[in-house]
């Protein structure tokens, strides 16, 4: 268990050395300053991420569970080749009498979430089962999407992107993809990060040609109450784009430095923060992950992200607002105005059938938060607003929990069904 937390601490290591570094004085690219309870060496950005199982998921995964599946390749307006799964029909083999379903994933992991429980308690698995054409896509910059038609992971300017990006041109590349390959509207269902995506996409009108409806689980827009003390402190404490100057654009995962370094924070921050258990400390208190599938979880967990999408994410953090990547000086020369612009989530059409699901233990997408965004929702159109709240769920919950096709999945079934 002990590794599991050091893996998904990966988040808050990056925000506190950014943090710690910011203090000091600005560098050129590429020199580090030295720390004194850090080994400089050790964070020297790795070109490859860890070595994870040969093959497609579809291979090592789904066709080993009884499922058909494909293998998709899509690229993106700017030159990002991804991976994306199908699942096309049950493990009963009887063709999808139901319109396709796009699942999309949050920060730090990919498709591999939506597959990690046994077939009864997967929602992929669950969503073939009950005759949806399933397609799961995988962000760029995580194994199955680290292609470029010019770039190599190995460039900076493959990492020079924020979950902007991938609301801006993965999302419209995948979405296109399986929109123009069945002829058929979707329904979009994500999770974390894979909500804000979607939901800035559709406060803009974007996208909505090609959906049915929307399922937002665990949400994330407004980050302002996150409960988790290291980094709420870590992200107040942020002074800029220091990982930019140190060179730092594909953050990956190194679970022992991380282990070191939050061992640390945790000592220092008054009062103290219990870190016997960081995994409940950063998520919440998850009610119903299966602890004996944690082994599997870290085969392919966690996966990688860019530097800038976890320096846009503690700008959020500390100013509370929905807005665009803060460029600090720079946002004239961006934007036109000293300010990043913010994202008008009010002006999601009201017609647009949306679900949201939140849990009264998720500490990062935090109740008080997520109140925030149905503020912004309350004229939406009552019959097409379904809110689910799960008071026992925290954030892990809703896409690992064993209990999840109880509590969440069938509610969601009938969401779907109705649109």
């Amino acid at each position: 268990m002990a590794n599991i937390i050091a893996s998904l601490l990966l988040l808050v290591f990056l925000i506190l050395f950014t943090s710690a570094q910011g203090r000091k004085t600005l560098h050129r690219d590429n020199e580090l300053a030295p720390s004194p309870s850090i080994n400089n060496n050790e964070l020297t950005p790795s070109p490859s991420i860890t070595p994870k199982p040969s093959g497609g998921y579809c291979k090592v995964m789904i066709q080993t569970q009884g499922y058909p599946c494909e293998e998709h390749k899509v690229t993106t307006e700017d030159g990002y080749i991804l991976g994306m799964q199908r699942i096309p029909t049950g493990r009963s083999r009887k063709a999808a009498d139901k319109p396709p379903v796009f699942l999309q994933h949050g920060v730090f992991v990919d498709t591999f979430m939506f597959i990690f429980n046994l077939p009864e308690e997967s929602l992929a698995y669950v969503l073939a089962d009950n005759g949806y054409d399933v397609w799961m896509a995988n962000t760029r910059g995580t194994r199955r999407s680290r292609g470029h038609t010019t770039l190599t992971t190995n460039d900076k300017e493959y990492w020079d992107w924020t979950w902007e990006e991938l609301a801006n041109y993965d999302l419209p590349a995948s979405l296109g993809y399986v929109y123009k390959h069945t002829g058929q509207k979707m329904h979009y269902i994500g999770h974390s990060l894979g909500t804000l995506m979607a939901l800035t996409a559709f406060s803009q009108h974007k996208l909505l040609h090609m959906l049915r409806s929307g399922t937002m689980l665990s949400p994330i827009a407004h980050l302002n109450h996150i409960k988790t003390k290291i980094s709420k402190i870590a992200a107040e404490l942020f002074l800029g784009r220091t990982a930019y100057w140190l060179g730092l654009r594909e953050f990956v995962p190194k679970a022992e430095v991380a282990r070191k370094f939050v061992k640390g924070i945790c000592k220092s921050i008054k009062p103290a923060v219990q870190c016997t258990d960081l995994l409940t400390g950063i998520t919440g208190p998850n009610c119903c992950i299966n602890s004996s599938r944690t082994d599997i979880l870290l085969t392919y967990e966690p996966e990688v992200t860019s530097t800038k999408n976890l320096l846009h994410l503690s700008q959020m953090v500390r100013s509370g607002k929905v807005t665009m990547y803060d460029y600090g000086d720079e946002n004239v020369e961006h934007y036109g105005q000293p300010n990043p612009p913010e994202y008008q989530l009010n002006k999601i059409p009201k017609g647009f059938p949306l679900m949201l699901a939140y849990g009264g233990q998720d500490y990062l997408s935090d109740v008080n938060d997520v109140h925030i965004l149905l503020s912004e929702l309350r004229d939406h159109d009552k019959d097409k607003l379904v809110v689910l709240y799960a008071p026992n769920y925290a954030h892990g919950d809703f896409v690992m929990g064993v209990s999840a096709q109880r509590i969440v999945y069938e509610p969601v079934m009938k969401f779907l069904a109705d649109n």
